[in-house]
């Protein structure tokens, strides 16, 4: 076959770098966009921060003075609005579908995107200077330090730390006497009844129940050592624990009055003692960190409806460096620079842009659940994205990405956007109910209901029913165990 040269023209669709930068950070969360600007100000040297998190620390000078003027809250050089003005025009960004332009509504003013910013630091300087959180005791420390005020004797003790480092976060020894037994050192002549002692010896100390080797035996130590319950009724709870934990746990009340030879009175007091026990008593000590959500919008009351408004806590506020804007503007900085320049303003330019996005969005989400706020989420209506993707102009991509880990502050608590989203349930009215709405008339039912005759998936399939809400069965015990609602044999109570 010859070879030969041929031209062909053709047209595709292209994303450029500053497209693609704009959808990366539109379905961004918060935390991954605060990492993504730090990253970005480290490797761009023209982008400065104004809202520098450590603007109101106490820095000190290299003769050892304290400097009490802020780091970045400097005015602009002469030069520096001209920069800003040079950022892309309006209309440009957001293309094809993927997302949209800025609304030129006024509000471009009011945020500091590329202007003066930094709040003044307070005189005192006890504001400013960070907090420090007290490390906690762990568990094994707590024991241990148990173990040295008793006096016992330096094996005993190294063999009771030995069984206190082998147990977990909620203070229960998993692994077997006989394998820790079996892993000691054979010249040390340690006997399984000093292990056996040295398990008692933990098991005697607080928090109460620590050292158990399973939930049954966990709870038999916190009631023997359990005040102010008599005697009956600690040796019927001691035998159910020890030997019929299961049928407790599930409620097979008929089976253990059978089994026991006891009656209902029997077994509410049974049942009263044991729920003042605690089945992981070292989850106490845990160090875990409870992870906070920072909302995106702010939903508020206002005289004329619900107003929307952007959390400024979560808006980053960005300028061209002043002393980099001078040089560029003398024409004295490299060709690089000017590279960098463009990809500041850029940035600068998508930023206002994805925040003004997800402030269109949640605007139209809260207009058209506006029974929501005012009454709850039995009143949540369907909405699904192509809904608020019409109204708004926008791809239905754009608002998945916009809706996406993105949370909001309502009277009623914090929401993710993806929350107000939901599929749709027939009525026999011929209209449509929400399944949000639906999972909370179920939540308001199982929570309203007699607990010594729980209402079955059956039952409140039937109740919904006769709302004019057209359900299956099959259907409420989904929408049930997706809110962790136990079922009716679990609810039951005598």
């Amino acid at each position: 076959m010859k070879q030969s040269l041929q031209l062909r023209t053709s047209q595709h669709l292209a994303l450029t770098p500053q497209l693609q930068q704009s959808i990366r950070l539109l379905q961004l969360s918060t935390l991954e966009l605060h990492q993504e600007i730090e990253q970005i100000l480290h490797d761009n040297p023209l982008l400065e921060r104004l809202d520098d998190p450590l603007d109101r620390s106490v820095r000190l000078l290299a003769d050892g003075a304290i400097n009490s003027a802020p780091a970045s809250g400097e005015a602009p050089q002469p030069g520096q609005e001209a920069l800003d003005a040079g950022a892309p025009k309006e209309g440009e960004g957001f293309e094809d579908g993927a997302a949209d332009g800025e609304r030129d509504d006024g509000r471009e003013g009011e945020s500091d995107w590329g202007g003066e910013g930094g709040g003044a630091r307070s005189g005192d300087d006890e504001d400013g200077r960070p907090q420090l959180e007290a490390e906690g005791i762990s568990l094994r420390q707590h024991l241990a330090e148990q173990i040295r005020l008793t006096g016992c004797s330096l094996r005993d003790r190294a063999l009771a730390e030995l069984v206190i480092d082998a147990l977990d976060d909620n203070g229960y020894l998993e692994e077997p006497l006989d394998e820790i037994h079996a892993r000691l050192p054979a010249e040390l002549e340690i006997e399984m009844d000093e292990l056996r002692c040295a398990l008692a010896l933990v098991q005697s100390l607080d928090p109460v129940g620590v050292g158990a080797r399973s939930a049954a035996e966990c709870l038999a130590l916190q009631l023997r050592r359990m005040p102010g319950v008599p005697l009956v009724t600690r040796r019927l709870a001691l035998t159910i624990v020890e030997g019929y934990l299961s049928w407790f746990a599930q409620r097979e009340y008929t089976k253990l009055k059978k089994a026991l030879d006891c009656d209902d009175e029997d077994l509410r007091e049974v049942q009263a003692v044991v729920r003042q026990c605690n089945p992981h008593p070292g989850a106490a000590f845990a160090s875990s960190v409870s992870d906070f959500v920072v909302p995106d919008v702010i939903v508020r009351r206002a005289k004329s409806g619900w107003a929307v408004s952007l959390n400024p806590d979560v808006m980053p506020k960005l300028r061209v460096n002043n002393l980099y804007a001078s040089l560029l503007k003398q024409g004295k900085s490299e060709s690089q620079m000017g590279a960098q320049l463009q990809e500041a303003k850029w940035l600068i330019k998508n930023m206002r842009q994805r925040f003004d996005t997800i402030l269109r969005v949640a605007e139209a989400i809260v207009e058209r659940q506006r029974n929501f706020f005012s009454h709850g989420a039995v009143a949540m209506r369907p909405l699904v994205l192509r809904e608020i993707a019409d109204t708004l102009g926008l791809h239905e991509s754009t608002i998945s990405r916009v809706t996406t880990q993105k949370y909001m502050l309502t009277p009623h608590g914090m929401f993710e956007l993806k929350y107000f989203f939901g599929s749709h349930v027939a009525t026999e009215a011929g209209g449509e109910a929400s399944s949000t709405a639906i999972r909370a008339l179920i939540a308001q039912l199982t929570g309203a209901e007699d607990p010594r005759n729980p209402l079955s998936d059956s039952k409140i399939a039937e109740m919904l029913g006769e709302q004019g809400m057209v359900i299956a069965r099959r259907t409420v015990a989904k929408y049930r165990e997706a809110l962790k609602i136990p079922p009716v044999s679990l609810r039951k109570s005598l």
